[in-house]
């Protein structure tokens, strides 16, 4: 089991100054194991309720009955099987006992578990929770973990093909089973031919209409497949940032499946051979290299974008808290070198560092306000600042 201790001090953090904490991520990501890990941390008592489990539903019949003599850690886990549950739970909230905490687990974001927002506001945080991360494990794991992504069983399987037998297995069942549980009520088979479409536009500016002709529908159509698949957490749609210059600025966002071993399945890579011929090769790496700062700078999505002019200037990843804007532009390169791009996105963006993440082993800097810095360091050096 490999410890998870920054994921664990920020759920502490956040049972400590609310009454319910959300942990939201898609199936398999580890949840139900984090917060085993959680509950000793915690150090109290602990009741777990699995929904998927008739037993532990079952209990759960009357569920004001059930909950309500319960103190310290109470871990609902799949809670979107059991909706109806949100208003007892802001019930029990507001007549609070100090020791009483509520831990919610869910395989989709707070939007498609919308009855948590109306009847919970402002009495719980929600926690996106991501596959096994950089800093999670040792340097020389990170190739294995962009070619196997961060889903713990497909990292950790014995061989390449059991991990690449794992992802495909995973994205048939969720295709069939967990997005109709999600309300999503799109044939699997259409479904997965839109994701390995995706697969294929991996970390591309979105066009809905290139798309819509593909399959025959309208734009509005293949955008609610979009929104279905970035509401059950598989896909990041990065917003673009519209800075009030004189340049004519793309005004799409990017969108990314969000693990890379998901996306190297959809493209049927069995390998890190495959992967690194392929052309998608920048793309997938890319990808990856966005889920690990969006981890280590702990971003809301409202903080993160991308900038682009049509004429040619660009920044892949730009993270902005408060009045700060700090840029990242990804390589897979070990040589990375200055570009006229980066020199233009710093002086326009009015950046307070613009980081050049690439995979050699090296940081060094290109210029005033601008530094290379290679994936394998990115914890320990741009972590703060």
């Amino acid at each position: 089991m490999i410890p998870r201790k920054t994921e664990i001090r920020v759920l502490l953090e956040a049972l400590s100054n609310y009454p319910a904490v959300g942990i939201v991520g898609a199936r398999q990501v580890g949840k139900t194991t984090l917060a085993q890990m959680l509950a000793e941390e915690w150090g109290k008592r602990t009741h777990h309720f699995d929904l998927e489990d008739s037993e532990d539903l079952a209990r759960l019949s009357d569920p004001m009955l059930s909950l309500k003599g319960l103190d310290g850690l109470i871990v609902l886990d799949e809670v979107q099987r059991l909706p109806e549950i949100y208003p007892v739970l802001r019930v029990l909230i507001d007549k609070q006992k100090n020791d009483r905490r509520f831990l919610i687990l869910g395989s989709a974001s707070p939007e498609l578990l919308h009855q948590s927002s109306e009847s919970l506001a402002g009495r719980i945080k929600y926690h996106r929770l991501s596959g096994l991360g950089l800093d999670e494990l040792s340097p020389e794991k990170a190739q294995q973990l962009w070619a196997r992504g961060g889903f713990p069983l497909s990292f950790l399987a014995d061989t390449d093909k059991t991990s690449l037998e794992w992802r495909k297995a995973f994205i048939s069942t969720f295709l069939e089973r967990d997005l109709p549980q999600l309300g999503v009520n799109v044939s699997s088979a259409r479904m997965r031919r839109f994701w390995n479409m995706l697969a294929h536009y991996h970390g591309q500016t979105w066009n809905a209409s290139e798309f819509a002709r593909s399959f025959g529908v309208a734009d509005t159509t293949i955008r609610h497949y979009l929104d279905r698949l970035t509401d059950a957490l598989v896909v990041r749609q990065v917003q673009p940032w519209h800075e009030n210059v004189s340049k004519r600025q793309v005004k799409s966002p990017k969108v990314y499946i969000c693990d890379s071993g998901l996306v190297h399945a959809l493209l049927n890579l069995p390998s890190l051979h495959d992967i690194e011929g392929h052309p998608k090769s920048g793309a997938t790496w890319e990808g990856f290299i966005i889920e690990q700062l969006i981890r280590l700078l702990r971003a809301d999505e409202s903080e993160c974008f991308h900038w682009a002019t049509h004429a040619g200037a660009e920044l892949d990843f730009l993270h902005v808290r408060g009045l700060t804007k700090t840029g990242f532009e990804i390589k897979k390169t070990v040589a990375p070198t200055m570009t006229k791009s980066m020199s233009i996105a710093l002086k326009d963006l009015q950046l307070a560092h613009l980081y050049l993440i690439h995979s050699g082993e090296h940081s060094y800097p290109l210029a005033e306000k601008i530094t290379a810095v290679p994936a394998s360091k990115i914890y320990d050096e741009i972590q703060g600042r």
